[in-house]
């Protein structure tokens, strides 16, 4: 029953990924979008259950709070160490070249490097892991009981556009290539049918999915504060992609409200 009812939420992440695919044109509108999607997933969603969850405390402060600042400190570190950080703080408003054209032609610079995409695959495939623990959830409320389970699945099902829609654009971020966004948008789809299927086999404690999902946390935050945000704002009208991040924060906080 758990792996069957899974598959809604392989065909919900998939549209999430498709819609985000086909809306490349506006771009800084798809990036807004995610970035709020991100924050309200962080803050409505991934922190609440992880406290849920925490039984653990480390000198006075819950388990999964110290493993967040981990996460968002680990995506930092990794960042700095292969050099992949962009610095956006420029591009927010186009400047004068100092040899500039007749005029005083004014231009903005990007100041990426090569490497830039890979922050956004490693949040990818948090978000692929974290699909994995969607799955497993659905598995465990089932076997709690089938009200359980159907309560589960359609927390489950109902962020699953967001988690479809934020892995291809994590994914695809600073990448011309899709083959790898494509690749993980099908990895996060078969997640949650593989996590159910997981969970006939073996259970997962609660004193490790919350640590996880405070870790997860601080992961998307950091790709949403430092990566999304600033490359949805650089080149942009701010006004509508701020409007994109509060929907997005609406939507997340809607879906959770629903599903509760």
């Amino acid at each position: 029953m758990a792996v069957l009812v899974s598959a809604l939420a392989f065909f919900m992440t998939l549209a999430g990924g498709f819609a985000a695919m086909r809306v490349r044109d506006r771009r800084h509108l798809v990036l807004g979008f995610a970035g709020g999607l991100m924050l309200g997933v962080v803050a409505f969603d991934l922190i609440p259950e992880s406290l849920e969850l925490a039984g653990t405390h480390v000198l006075g402060v819950p388990l999964p709070m110290i493993t967040f600042a981990a996460g968002f400190l680990l995506l930092h570190v990794v960042e700095q160490a292969v050099a992949i950080h962009r610095a956006h703080e420029d591009e927010y408003a186009p400047h004068v070249h100092a040899h500039g054209e007749p005029g005083g032609h004014r231009t903005g610079h990007g100041h990426g490097h090569p490497g830039g995409s890979q922050a956004g695959l490693l949040a990818a495939l948090a978000l692929v892991l974290h699909s994995l623990v969607d799955g497993i959830s659905i598995g465990l409320g089932f076997q709690s009981g089938t009200d359980v389970g159907v309560v589960v699945t359609l927390a489950v099902v109902t962020h699953g556009f967001a988690d479809g829609f934020n892995t291809f654009t994590a994914a695809s971020l600073d990448r011309t290539d899709r083959r790898p966004a494509l690749a993980l948008l099908f990895a996060a789809a078969l997640a949650p049918v593989a996590g159910a299927a997981l969970t006939t086999l073996v259970s997962v404690p609660d004193a490790v999915l919350g640590p996880y999902l405070g870790m997860f946390a601080g992961v998307l935050l950091y790709l949403a504060a430092a990566e999304i945000l600033p490359e949805a704002h650089s080149r942009h009208p701010r006004v509508l992609t701020l409007c994109a991040t509060g929907l997005g924060l609406l939507a997340v906080l809607v879906a959770v409200g629903l599903a509760h």
